[in-house]
């Protein structure tokens, strides 16, 4: 298994990481935390701050999205591995 360290580095430049999420979101914590495990840098979205994001996401959240690849909850921590290093 790669070192989180090696997968960040093997993200292209282009591609970010978004995490959509809610506030007061007890499932969105624990993908966050899954998340900041890998040492990535990632972006972190509220659904709640745009309607176009909130009708797609708003009973899916937490959602991760890399490029046009989406990881529903639940997930866990070899799954998201699994998820980025298939986008990368």
């Amino acid at each position: 298994m790669k070192s989180s360290n090696m997968l960040t580095n093997t993200m292209n430049k282009n591609s970010s990481l978004i995490l959509y999420h809610t506030d007061g979101c007890h499932l969105c914590e624990l993908a966050q935390s899954l998340v900041e495990q890998l040492d990535m840098s990632y972006e972190h979205i509220d659904i709640c701050d745009d309607d176009v994001l909130a009708e797609r996401y708003g009973i899916s959240i937490p959602v991760l999205v890399m490029g046009e690849k989406e990881l529903f909850w639940p997930f866990d921590g070899e799954q998201l591995t699994d998820f980025i290093r298939s986008v990368v």
